[in-house]
């Protein structure tokens, strides 16, 4: 019999974090089953011991009050969640269309003609019915079982405001001909009955549904991380038959085909090279910043990139073996089982719901004891859920983050949600990747060292001249050196080249040979005792170095290196006084890394890493109790991106590490890492400021409406007042400024 089996189901009805928590507290009561369910990518991981089945976890589910579906259920579960978010903006922009003439009418008294307060019912109802039906919904199925959430706050809110307006115009005065809506900032017991309070239930309607369809439109790209990787392989190949070349889509390959890969066109899958050299650029993958040379019985990696001669692969790994594939369900996973952060809202409402609930039945038994009248009673009781209803809650994190993401997007940061927030305030380590994010992740000209009395300018235009016939990175990067320092390289003629050795080429009516040292040796060139202590120092420095001769002589060494950008020590520097620990993390060799860390002034160097061991470092620190931080921007970088309590990726990087990361900085500059983790806690605690006075004008007011001294009118410019200041307190956000390089 099996010990059990591990399943993902896809989870419906999900409105907060609490409904996660509650579905996880569920299933993780069934005896052996142990689950976590993650509301973000609204998938439960449930392992389901033997004796057990996977139906058993559906209809706990469903009992909770929520829907559960196997992933082979859902034929195309993105256009699922394409159609709530539709649904979702065609609620909201309903809701405010009706909305605005209700507001209007409520507040400006010259709008206000005889029985103006009729049409702002026929508006307002169906906004606070229908536009917030979700929330109604919601606030059932918490009831049901004893839970209080955000939805609950939003229900209650505005079923008190539209309950209020209906029992002043049917069995108050506010029915009658002629009523205008006026302020009084006094109230004695029972007053109000002639108060409609419609703006308020529509208004708070609008603002959460507009959180709603942000959060919404954020959840429908989360699975954005597997399509991209999914769209990085090549979409067809050329394969070799019998001698016969033809095309065919790439997921027709099988185990043992061979394939052609030209110069330029992407390896098709997972393979060992039969025939061919070339240098294959596989930093999308490993974050090597050389190409890696690669000849017959080699192997070669899906997706990764042919810069140099043809190639013919025999498929060894195909479909969902390739490791392109594997790092996708490395993502998956990591994004799965990322701890799921508890809204700040949430938190709160969920002890400070049922105690307003409370106090507001207690008021009205309280009034009714001491023997007022039911409209008193009933005025005292509806003006305290209203000083309780949501609108600053429902405001004080979307403003903040509207104009915090505003603001981050005119500084290149992009912050994809509140969830973020709380990780940047408790990071106290960031893992680095180097190529890319420290580094440029381009090759570049070093240094040019000539042999005894000759000329640098003069090697760098015979060498530059005679690269420029391939195009090969070192190559390319050997050219660009000659032309940025000398203006232009003359022309060569008869260029020859063996792949990921060297090149030979009539520059000046001499024979130029410029390549690998070993390459020249076996052409029979001494290399100079100062020549072979410069390559020594170039290979202790994680330098590429090619030698150059011509006329039977080897007349000198040139070196190309990825290099380090210019603000990256100033970052690190940076990073410091934020609190943070650096860490360089990379799949180049021990020797750059550590070269590039000494420029940069990180002391903590892991080198030679596959993608999967970025990820399990990140998980050892967060097993010894670190909050982690990761930036990078290449796909060898989506799995730790995804691990990480907060990911950073770099814009210039891949669509896959963008998608895997919380923070994406749009300049090329990891100084705007710094200054992301700055805007994100000037955010965070711009929010915390918002929900304190969110809850402090109302709360403060509970009193006196439990008192009757307070109207539901007073207490709706109580949340007028409350919203308008969370508002001005999100708008210092613009304010924020990048910090100028020392």
């Amino acid at each position: 019999m099996s010990a059990g089996q591990q399943v993902d189901l896809l989870v419906g009805g999900m409105t907060c974090t609490s409904c996660a928590a509650r579905i996880e507290k569920k299933l993780n009561r069934m005896p052996g089953v142990a689950a976590t369910v993650n509301y973000a990518t609204e998938k439960a991981s449930v392992f389901v011991p033997a004796g057990t089945s996977v139906d058993d976890a559906i209809k706990t589910i469903e009992a909770t009050g929520y829907t559960a579906v196997l992933p082979v259920a859902f034929v195309a579960p993105e256009d699922a969640a394409s159609l709530e978010v539709t649904a979702l903006r065609q609620r909201l922009l309903v809701s405010a269309a009706l909305t605005l003439p209700v507001a209007a009418l409520s507040m400006i008294p010259v709008l206000q003609f005889t029985n103006w307060q009729w049409l702002a019912l026929t508006l307002a109802a169906p906004v606070a019915v229908w536009g917030a039906w979700p929330f109604h919904r919601a606030a059932w199925v918490n009831a049901r079982h004893g839970a209080a959430t955000m939805d609950t706050l939003v229900s209650v809110g505005v079923l008190a405001a539209l309950g209020w307006s209906l029992y002043a115009l049917f069995f108050g005065m506010a029915g009658m001909a002629g009523m205008t809506m006026s302020f009084t900032f006094s109230a004695t017991p029972g007053s109000g009955a002639d108060e409609i309070y419609l703006e308020v239930a529509s208004a708070v309607t609008v603002f959460i549904l507009a959180g709603r369809y942000a959060e919404a439109r954020a959840k429908r790209n989360s699975g954005a991380a597997l399509q991209a990787l999914l769209e990085l392989g090549a979409k067809e190949t050329t394969l070799l038959r019998d001698g016969v070349e033809s095309r065919i889509s790439t997921a027709l390959l099988v185990v043992g085909d061979q394939f052609v890969v030209r110069p330029g066109e992407k390896v098709a899958t997972d393979g060992m090279i039969v025939d061919g050299v070339s240098a294959v650029d596989a930093s999308l993958l490993t974050g090597e910043s050389v190409p890696i040379e690669v000849r017959p019985g080699d192997s070669v990696v899906g997706a990764t990139l042919n810069s140099g001669g043809r190639l013919v692969v025999r498929a060894t790994r195909v479909g969902a073996d390739t490791e392109l594939a594997q790092i996708g369900r490395l993502v998956e996973q990591a994004q799965t089982g990322k701890a799921a952060v508890q809204r700040l809202a949430d938190r709160v409402s969920g002890i400070f719901v049922p105690i307003v609930i409370i106090l507001a039945l207690a008021t009205l038994a309280g009034w009714l004891l001491v023997g007022a009248g039911a409209s008193v009673a009933f005025t005292a009781a509806v003006a305290t859920l209203i000083i309780a209803c949501p609108c600053a809650l429902g405001l004080a994190t979307p403003t903040a983050l509207l104009v915090g993401t505003g603001r981050g997007a005119q500084l290149g940061i992009l912050i994809k949600g509140p969830q973020v927030l709380e990780s940047t305030r408790r990071v106290d380590t960031i893992v680095l990747d180097k190529t890319g994010t420290i580094t440029t992740g381009r090759m570049m000209l070093s240094t040019v060292d000539v042999h005894e009395c000759g000329s640098s300018d003069e090697l760098l235009r015979l060498a530059g001249a005679a690269e420029s016939g391939s195009e090969h990175p070192i190559a390319r990067a050997i050219t660009a050196g000659a032309v940025s320092r000398l203006g232009s390289v003359p022309a060569s003629s008869a260029f020859a080249s063996e792949q990921g050795l060297g090149v030979q080429a009539t520059v000046d009516g001499r024979e130029v040979l410029v390549g690998r040292p070993s390459w020249l040796v076996e052409r029979g060139f001494v290399v100079p005792i100062e020549m072979q202590a410069v390559l020594g120092t170039a290979e202790a420095l994680g330098r590429t170095a090619v030698m150059a001769a011509w006329e039977g002589q080897v007349r000198g060494v040139l070196t190309v290196a990825d290099t380090v950008k210019p603000t990256s020590a100033a970052a690190i520097a940076r990073f410091r006084t934020l609190g943070l620990t650096p860490l360089l993390v990379t799949g180049d060799n021990l020797a750059v890394a550590q070269s590039v860390a000494a420029v940069c002034g990180i002391s903590d160097v892991t080198a030679g890493v596959l993608p999967a061991d970025k990820a399990r470092i990140i998980a050892r620190l967060q097993a010894e109790g670190h909050v982690v931080a990761m930036v990078g921007d290449g796909v060898n970088d989506a799995v730790a991106l995804a691990t990480a309590d907060l990911g950073i990726a770099m814009g210039s990087g891949t669509d896959v590490a963008i998608e895997a990361s919380d923070l994406t900085l749009m300049r090329s500059d990891l100084l705007a890492a710094a200054d992301a983790i700055r805007l994100s806690r000037r955010t965070l605690t711009t929010i915390k400021a918002n929900l304190f006075w969110a809850f402090a004008y109302n709360v403060a007011a509970i009193p006196l409406a439990m008192a009757g001294l307070l109207n539901p009118l007073i207490a709706g410019a109580a949340m007028a007042l409350s919203s308008v200041f969370v508002v001005t307190n999100s708008l210092r956000l613009r304010g924020f400024r990048a910090l100028p390089v020392a």
